[in-house]
């Protein structure tokens, strides 16, 4: 244990913003003036710490071993300079990893497994997801398309950058596969007067989404449904579809079956987007670190990412064409940055509603879970070990329409300009 401390002690000094570590009979190591301190409880955490296995002093943190004093953003930057590895670095696992992999994945998705894990994120407590949230609740990215964007513009923005990119028309039949709090649902039906219809596994996100249906006087219009992606059947296939934070629920082993599922409820010729977190590097099924498991454990059960290649590789599989994708990493990693903020401004706030909710034990844990939660991914995100890809598709329909050009096998124009010529300006956006 001493050779360990001496090797944490000369870590803290090499550190990006001081820090301090208290060992459990209250010797303490590194900065005298620390801008962050940490309180051990525990020796492995302090193994953890020194071996630079972050995800698991983490959760020490949630757990109650390990205390935490100074901002987040300042612990974040302490916690990437104690890594001893790129946690996104690629894991070239073995055939008989990647079946055993598989084999989990297939077992972590069925339809009953799905349900439970949307619910234990999403159902935590709607009063909570608003303290941070915009207004609209939109819990993904943002698109800060100008620079001086507050969160609730950019998410408005990423709205209808959304709309634009699947050319909805006033009419057309749209289906939001995870429809969240009904931001991208209600936007769509209201900017675009389109037919929409929205499916959830979230009992919460479902009620929420019909009193604001009823409110807005949408009824005939837009539908929330609470039922599986791959139990919804349509009476005829949907012009425009979009999945908005949703695929990383999906598990690997079942992203095929998932774009067969998005192929067969398009129309021919019509347009989808998939916006979604995708891994860092190409074979690593999670982060290291212990990250992944911290995750796994306390966020999102049964999340698993893949790298955008693969994802692109299933979409081909399924028979859709991608005619443009687009990285939002560093609008995420300021995304996630907003929400921390946020929800730091909130401590009290929060504590009281999760308390509520969840009882003191419980929802104290789940606050420094989501503490850690939120800036560790805005700092995953700033690193690169994540991305964030919204990539359109669209399934090819050989008996092009009239209007379109030659050799067009979609509703996909031939350039791009459409996306952004006469994009409405960021003040109109409210």
């Amino acid at each position: 244990m001493k050779q360990l401390l001496q090797t944490l002690e000369g870590r803290l000094a090499t550190l990006p913003v001081p820090m301090a570590v208290e060992l459990p009979a209250g010797q303490q190591l590194g900065a005298q003036q620390p801008a962050v301190r940490l309180r051990f409880r525990d020796r492995m955490a302090l193994v953890a710490l020194a071996t630079g296995e972050i995800g698991n002093v983490g959760a020490a943190i949630v757990e109650g071993r390990v205390a935490i004093e100074g901002r987040m953003r300042d612990l974040m930057a302490a916690a990437a300079g104690l890594l001893i590895r790129d946690p996104a670095r690629d894991q070239h696992a073995g055939w008989w990893q990647r079946v055993l992999a598989r084999a989990r994945s297939m077992a972590a998705h069925t339809l009953a497994h799905d349900a439970r894990q949307v619910q234990f994120h999403y159902d935590l407590s709607d009063d909570f997801y608003a303290l941070w949230l915009d207004p609209r609740r939109v819990y993904s990215c943002a698109y800060f398309r100008d620079d001086g964007l507050s969160l609730a513009q950019a998410q408005e923005a990423k709205l209808d950058h959304i709309c634009r990119k699947l050319r909805l028309a006033p009419g057309e039949r749209f289906l939001d596969i995870g429809a969240g709090w009904g931001g991208l649902l209600l936007w769509a039906a209201e900017h675009y007067g389109v037919e929409a219809t929205g499916i959830t596994l979230s009992r919460n996100q479902h009620a929420h989404v019909e009193r604001l249906i009823q409110q807005r006087g949408l009824q005939g219009r837009v539908r929330m449904l609470l039922v599986d992606y791959r139990e919804l059947h349509a009476d005829q296939p949907f012009d425009k579809i979009a999945s908005v934070g949703m695929f990383e629920h999906v598990g690997r082993a079942q992203m095929e079956r998932y774009f067969d599922t998005v192929r067969r409820l398009l129309r021919p010729g019509g347009l989808v987007l998939n916006h979604g977190i995708t891994a860092g590097a190409v074979d690593n099924a999670q982060l290291g670190a212990g990250m992944g498991d911290f995750i796994e454990q306390y966020i999102f059960p049964g999340g698993e990412l893949l790298h955008v290649s693969a994802v692109l590789h299933n979409i081909a599989r399924a028979g859709l064409e991608m005619v443009d994708t687009e990285n939002l990493r560093p609008h995420y990693a300021r995304t996630l940055w907003e929400w921390s903020d946020r929800l730091e401004a909130q401590l009290p706030a929060a504590r009281a509603v999760l308390h509520a909710q969840s009882g003191a034990e419980r929802g104290e844990k789940a606050l420094r879970a989501y503490r850690l939660y939120l800036a560790g991914s805005a700092l995953g995100f700033e690193r690169g070990w994540m991305a964030l890809h919204q990539m359109l598709a669209a399934r090819p329909n050989a008996q092009a329409t009239a209007e379109a050009l030659p050799g067009a096998q979609s509703d996909y124009p031939f350039t791009r300009d459409y996306i952004y010529a006469n994009a409405p300006a960021s003040a109109q956006l409210h």
